[in-house]
């Protein structure tokens, strides 16, 4: 994409309203716009970001085994009732009535609708287990919309239901969402912390929030340090059932308000750890609270009636962009992770005046797209200084510079945008460079 004709408003300075990292640097970069409290325009340079942790986490859930639907926004309070949550869920449900008065509310969560669609199709044990999930934007009405993506009105959020036979079976069906958790944070590039957590209003008995630890984080999360053994390799290669799983789910792992309740701490004290951390996903096992109360029932083998147990499983993809910044940022702007970021090299001009630098420049782009690596090129009639700023704010992992004098020796300068390091190669070794780490 030539910069000249792309849609990316950057801003030089720090918007007013922003209040914390990730929202700062996602004006700046000309990712997102606020249309109102807590709601967002995504821009081009925000979409790619946003459809590149959708796809991966798209991706880990196929590989799980989840299968993939796609529900409304707008549900109808009659299902909410039968699971008795439509007066006690809050003033965070937005609820209106449509030309026909019927009540309506904006999903802020999908277990009633996944409920009532499985109650209505599936009738055997024979056609469990199954596991559904969609990726769909969500509404939740906080008191206080503030920073940015973190804590919006309107999120976009991947969300699992499971549905089995028995506990034994649901427990298998966590531990592969589990698995599935830890693959796609690792795939993201991120040290994603499994911490025991309470259910909350969804209810059940066992659940697990994961945190991304930055400094930046909004809550501080306290972990025995066995946790730092494990890295993302072996995140990322985690089987159901695997040591590392069993590990994971058994290393004491808690946020502050838990942590506070606990009088006689199961870690000692040179082994426990405290850092920040910010909640991108959470997996619950409620058994049958929602099936019981919806009437959701099988055959069992022996003819009896049974209700499915069900587990939910929810990872906040719009919130995961501001997460990652807050983790993965510095003084100059964002630096993406390779699998996320929005364009994979930033192509730099620096005299677009200069026939010779624009043909050169021109040329590799064409290479670099043949190529199917997918580029950002600067052509725009802008001093060095502000092209190299750009580069940097929006994060592009690996930055190419075309001018006179490395023309004159063959070369040009690449730099890597995390580490800061340049060197100057020739044009066949940058590609060669470039299309082994695609391989």
């Amino acid at each position: 994409m030539r910069l000249s004709r792309y849609f990316l408003p950057v801003l030089k300075e720090d918007p007013s309203e922003a209040q914390i990292v990730s929202h700062k640097l996602m004006l700046r970069a000309g990712m997102i716009r606020q249309q109102a409290a807590g709601i967002y325009a995504w821009l081009p340079l925000g979409l790619k970001v946003l459809r590149n942790i959708e796809r991966i986490v798209r991706e880990e859930q196929n590989r799980a085994g989840a299968i993939e639907v796609l529900m409304p926004t707008i549900q109808s309070a009659d299902l909410w009732r039968e699971s008795g949550r439509y007066d006690a869920y809050g003033p965070e449900m937005l609820r209106f009535l449509d030309r026909h008065e019927r009540e309506m509310l904006y999903g802020p969560t999908n277990e009633e609708m996944i409920t009532a669609i499985f109650r209505d199709n599936v009738r055997s044990y024979r056609d469990l287990p199954k596991n559904l999930y969609h990726i769909q934007w969500k509404f939740r009405d906080e008191t206080r919309p503030r920073f940015g993506v973190m804590r919006g009105r309107e999120f976009l959020m991947k969300d699992a239901y499971s549905f089995d036979l028995d506990a034994e079976a649901a427990k298998k069906s966590y531990d592969a969402m589990f698995v599935a958790y830890l693959r796609t944070f690792a795939r993201l590039g991120m040290v994603a912390v499994p911490v025991r957590a309470p259910t909350g209003p969804i209810g059940g008995n066992l659940s697990h929030e994961f945190h991304i630890l930055a400094d930046t984080g909004e809550s501080e999360v306290f972990y025995d340090a066995a946790l730092e053994q494990i890295g993302l390799a072996e995140m990322e290669a985690a089987t159901p059932g695997s040591a590392v799983v069993d590990r994971l789910q058994s290393i004491y792992a808690m946020e502050q308000e838990e942590h506070e309740k606990v009088t006689d701490c199961p870690v000692p004290a040179d082994q426990l750890r405290k850092r920040r951390g910010i909640e991108v996903g959470h997996i619950f096992y409620f058994g049958t609270k929602y099936t019981q109360a919806m009437g959701c029932t099988v055959q069992g083998p022996d003819g009896q009636v049974l209700y499915p147990e069900m587990g939910s499983y929810g990872i906040g993809v719009s919130r995961l962009v501001g997460g990652i910044i807050e983790a993965s940022h510095d003084a100059s702007g964002i630096i993406w992770p390779d699998a996320v970021a929005p364009f994979q090299v930033g192509l730099i001009n620096l005299r677009v005046d200069d026939a010779k630098c624009a043909d050169a420049a021109d040329e590799l782009f064409a290479r670099l797209n043949l190529a199917g690596i997918d580029t950002l090129y600067d052509d725009r009639d802008e001093r060095g200084g502000a092209k190299f700023a750009t580069m940097d704010l929006i994060g592009v992992p690996t930055h190419v510079t075309i001018g006179p004098k490395g023309l004159d020796k063959g070369v040009v300068e690449v730099k890597d945008r995390k580490t800061g390091a340049k060197e100057e190669m020739s044009v066949e070794a940058l590609m060669n460079k470039l299309t082994a780490r695609r391989a």
